[in-house]
């Protein structure tokens, strides 16, 4: 059994995802461990078949889920690495993560891996998406889930963190092939970010990570995201989706990608911005 990190994956209803995972990390003979969320298909089955500790935990959000699956498996590896069902060990982060040494990472508590992600079998290289780097592995008992998210999720580490830009973790999932799938996904979602950025106006919530233009990756974001919060509501989809398509390329990765682009920079932007203006409204009349 490998002696350096364990896996932990959420799921829901991800027969259609976890094989592929799960037969990418497999011999890394690494201790995996599954927190599921109340799946009806063979996700379970498939889980147990592979090996993998299971719990069950209803689901509120990604980083509440992320925060119970750290705080109760017994995870006994020095370091862990946390993945979604929908990803996808590349051979190239396999080889890194085969040959990798805990005693070479001392002064190291995070890793980010290079994500790409991939949209109805496109891989959605400009427009922001590539390089696109994630904290996912971490110093078990020393990194933690970032609670004061409610949709996005991501786990922080104090102390040193590196990169490796070549270990590819790829990203798609098969049931957005569905658009009408996509949409109702991003419906749900646009409830927890409009709350959540109700909650940031009314000082509920804090960032938790420092916002830092040149800083690390997840620092880099932070500070964009408080650009973001700060630009007006309504506005702000047309200024991002533009930014993605022009300064960012988008306009060249083609009919699929601009798709994607529209989607996920505009449609689900702009119907987060009209959630807000209805929370907003029915604060004022309390």
């Amino acid at each position: 059994m490998n002696k350096n990190f364990s896996f932990v994956i959420l799921t829901f209803n991800e027969e259609i995802h976890l094989p592929r995972l799960l037969e990418s990390i497999k011999n890394l003979n690494a201790k995996t461990y599954i927190l599921d969320s109340g799946s009806t298909d063979k996700t379970l089955e498939i889980g147990t078949a592979y090996g993998a500790e299971v719990l069950q935990n209803p689901f509120e959000n990604h980083p509440k889920q992320w925060d119970h699956a750290l705080k109760n498996f017994q995870i006994a590896t020095p370091w862990t690495i946390g993945l979604d069902a929908d990803q996808i060990v590349t051979p190239e982060l396999f080889r890194m993560l085969a040959n990798f040494n805990n005693d070479e990472y001392r002064d190291i508590n995070g890793i980010y891996f290079n994500r790409k992600n991939f949209f109805q079998g496109k891989w959605i290289r400009f427009g922001t998406f590539y390089p696109f780097y994630l904290l996912k592995m971490f110093r078990t008992g020393v990194g933690f889930s970032d609670l004061n998210e409610n949709m996005d999720h991501r786990f922080i580490v104090p102390g040193k963190t590196e990169i490796w830009k070549k270990g590819w973790l790829l990203e798609e999932n098969l049931k957005e092939n569905d658009i009408a799938f996509w949409k109702s996904k991003h419906e749900r979602y646009s409830d927890l970010v409009a709350r959540e950025e109700l909650e940031r106006m009314q000082k509920l919530r804090v960032q938790r990570v420092t916002p830092n233009l040149l800083g690390s990756p997840d620092e880099k974001r932070a500070w964009l995201k408080r650009l973001w919060w700060k630009l007006p509501l309504g506005f702000r989809p047309y200024l991002y989706f533009s930014y993605r398509m022009f300064f960012k390329l988008g306009i060249f990765e083609g009919a699929t990608g601009i798709k994607f682009h529209y989607l996920q920079g505009f449609w689900f932007r702009q119907l987060v911005d009209k959630k807000i203006k209805i929370l907003q409204k029915q604060a004022d009349k309390i």
